[in-house]
């Protein structure tokens, strides 16, 4: 990185920093500290919706995901506007007039304090663990950029967002989360328009997006139905409705962001804009790993996208027999590249059979450009033993790099560590307010006061912060980061949405059979996740529909020991 790099870089870091803690000064009590004083106007709380979910994960392995698998991973959110328009009906005004600070208070109001803990614990596993994942994207960055270590950053980053989150609170995270939205789409269009800049000179942006095309990479819609196909229209619409329903009606991440509003039609409006905005802003992230893919078209690839992992092997015996990949990858290429020129040729003289043939060659040069990178893998994977070879996660920092100018490339590392910052700081506030308020007020300390309750949401909320940290030093053994967070969140909010809906929407339901419904349910997604090859996706309808049907059948057959409790939790 240049002066000039850094510069950008270190100060839209600290005015997003700085502003935050200003407009969060002077908070005195635990309800300002975890609800912010429910002052916001519906702008903020759309922006810090979104802001929430697009955590540097989505920034950094997105677009990594659209280059190695296309547009199609844009299905898994057809579901969420439909979401948004559900709970802003039925979710938030029971939570207005229950006047909650978490989700899972409303829990115990209509069934019993176990099936709260139940809810709330959880969001605790399936939370920490994701915000240990977002905090490992952004560490990649740094690692990649300064030749750090990988796990020393993991622990500096930990702990900056740790003390970023705990000085300014709830006010501080949905303060700056609007001026980081602003800097994360703002660095992707600078990015999208030097890409376009950077291809030669006779391809024009709809030339571009044939080439994408001819590769299968604009694949934006399937409706072939496959449950063991993670994305198509299907799973989009179901289990993405039923996923968002989960993350945005009952995780504490989300509900926190929009109890922040100064009324219901504030909080309301807030989740609407983010159900209309929330699609084109992921469609185009994607679009920007295609524009990578096509440049790559025109300009040699790295074999390996992990600058630090190519030079270790470079070190090691088998680095004749690397040179010798990255030989035959070049050769590759060339073939390749000749080849999507014979293609735009053909498309521009109107000739269709000649397209149709070169289109069937470049998936086949693509096919076997796979297979050259398969064979470095597993040739790195003998050179370095324990070593992670997956690299979708590092191909869009690594496009950053090397081809972005000065400057520009300093943006684009705190569009980055922005969204790393106003994710993790969610995530973490959430965790600190959820321990402090269903466990913590409610079980261990109930006659605690006010100043004990604001000291232990800010020790719970560094408790989570390491917990995160630990966690991301696993996170390398996992697949796509976009992919193993919703994975995660699969596994769990199925469950979560359950005992919400059957709260709802199921009235003579009570908490004996309810929390019956909800452990056989989760122990079922588990154990489908492990013995089947079912799509993710599915898991949060599978889950839902368990608690749903099995709470209808425990009430049934459990002892009637319970008083009814209305829906409304009144």
């Amino acid at each position: 990185m240049t002066g000039l790099d850094w510069l950008v870089l270190g100060g839209t870091i600290a005015f997003i920093v700085v502003w935050g803690l200003w407009k969060s000064r002077g908070q005195a009590t635990s309800d300002e500290y975890m609800r912010g004083g429910r002052e916001l106007r519906w702008p903020t709380i759309g922006l810090a919706v979104m802001a929430t979910q697009a955590s540097a994960v989505t920034f950094l392995s997105v677009p990594g995901q659209a280059y190695e698998d296309g547009m199609r991973f844009v299905q898994f959110y057809f579901g969420l506007p439909f979401a948004m328009i559900i709970i802003s009906a039925v979710f938030v005004p029971i939570y207005y007039r229950l006047n909650v600070i978490t989700a899972y208070e409303y829990l115990e109001s209509r069934f019993d304090l176990k099936t709260r803990l139940l809810g709330a614990f959880l969001f605790l596993i399936q939370r920490g663990l994701a915000a240990g994942i977002t905090l490992y994207a952004p560490a990649i960055i740094l690692s990649t950029i300064l030749g750090w270590p990988l796990e020393p950053t993991v622990i500096v980053m930990g702990a900056l967002v740790i003390l970023y989150t705990v000085t300014g609170g709830s006010r501080a995270v949905s303060q700056t989360q609007k001026q980081q939205m602003v800097v994360m789409m703002g660095g992707m269009v600078v990015a999208a328009a030097v890409i376009l800049w950077r291809l030669p000179e006779h391809v024009s942006f709809g030339k571009a997006v044939d080439v994408a095309g001819a590769f299968g990479r604009m694949n934006v819609v399937s409706f072939d139905f496959d449950m063991q196909d993670r994305y198509n229209f299907w799973s989009g619409i179901t289990g993405g409705l039923f996923l968002s329903l989960s993350y945005f009606g009952t995780d504490q991440s989300q509900v926190g962001r929009y109890l922040t509003g100064r009324s219901i039609s504030e909080s309301r409006l807030g989740l609407l804009f983010n159900g209309v905005l929330k699609i084109p802003m992921q469609f185009f992230i994607l679009f920007v790993g295609i524009l990578v893919f096509v440049f790559y078209q025109f300009s040699t690839p790295p074999l390996l996208f992990n600058d630090a992992l190519r030079t270790r092997v470079q070190g090691t015996a088998q680095a004749a027999e690397y040179a010798d990949l990255e030989a035959k990858w070049e050769q590759v290429q060339s073939g390749k590249r000749a080849e999507v020129e014979r293609y735009l040729s053909a498309v521009e003289s109107g000739d269709v059979a000649a397209g149709e043939a070169s289109r069937a060659l470049l998936q086949g040069a693509q096919r076997q450009a796979s297979e050259v990178r398969k064979e470095a893998k597993a040739m790195v994977a003998r050179a370095l033993p324990g070593a992670e070879t997956k690299d979708s996660d590092y191909i869009f920092i690594a496009f950053v790099k090397r081809w972005l100018p000065s400057g520009l490339f300093g943006l684009l590392i705190a569009v980055i560590l922005s969204a790393a910052m106003s994710s993790i700081a969610s995530e973490l506030t959430a965790l600190g307010t959820t321990t402090t308020v269903d466990f913590y007020r409610r079980v261990f300390r109930p006659g605690a006061s006010d100043r004990q309750v604001l000291v232990a949401s800010k020790l719970f909320t560094v408790f989570w912060g390491l917990v995160a940290v630990a966690f991301a030093t696993f996170a390398s053994l996992l697949d796509n980061l976009i992919q193993a967070i919703n994975i995660l969140g699969s596994i769990f909010y199925g469950t979560v949405l359950g005992l919400f809906l059957v709260a709802f929407f199921v009235k003579h339901v009570r908490g004996h059979a309810v929390f019956a419904a909800a452990v056989i349910s989760q122990a079922t997604v588990i154990a489908l996740f492990f013995l089947s090859d079912v799509g993710y996706l599915w898991f949060n309808v599978i889950g839902c529909a368990l608690v749903v049907v099995l709470s209808l059948v425990m009430q049934g057959v459990l002892p009637r020991g319970e008083t009814p409790v209305p829906a409304t939790g009144a």
